[in-house]
């Protein structure tokens, strides 16, 4: 189950990428259009849904890497008792908090999709595509606190440790 969840991580990240180089080629197309005096509608609502995909795709796997914030000032200050504790409690807490952005983003895209609600800018895109990146985004964070939970339970290492033995310094 632990290499599927990393190969899911991993398919979340490439389209996190793919979003990142739409976003690039919407603005650059953008740019491209204004020299050559072409009207284009809805190139920046794409480069912003584009970007918006990027953030939620990125998520699981940023996780995974240890790249989230985390406050390892203060857990170096604990026991290890504590810290145990400390980590179930806001690993426990971290899940329930995503499983509830998680529903909510997948409501939100069934409500737009049934109610066919679209982009009120030019483009007039329908919104629950750009809204499907930010649900599946939501669900692999979710996804990826409670894989790194029961992997706190199991006594493993969820977050990917460098050589030095030491997660991504971003305290």
């Amino acid at each position: 189950m632990h290499s599927i969840l990393n190969r899911f991580y991993q398919a979340l990240m490439a389209l996190a990428c793919l979003s990142m180089l739409a976003a690039f080629g919407s603005i650059l197309l953008g740019v491209a259009a204004r020299e050559m005096r072409w009207d284009i509608q809805g190139l920046d609502a794409y480069a912003g849904y584009s970007i918006a995909a990027a953030l939620f795709l990125a998520l699981p796997s940023t996780l995974r890497q240890g790249d989230h914030i985390r406050v390892t000032l203060l857990m170096a200050k604990l026991s290890a008792k504590v810290q145990n504790v400390l980590e179930h409690l806001c690993l426990a807490m971290a899940t329930g908090v995503t499983a509830y952005v998680a529903w909510y983003a997948c409501r939100l895209v069934l409500v737009s999709y049934t109610t066919h609600d679209v982009s009120p800018g030019a483009d007039a895109s329908p919104l629950w595509i750009p809204q499907l990146t930010m649900a599946l985004g939501c669900i692999g964070f979710f996804i990826s606190f409670l894989h790194a939970w029961i992997a706190r339970f199991q006594g493993s290492e969820f977050f990917v440790v460098n050589a030095s033995g030491e997660m991504a310094r971003t305290e």
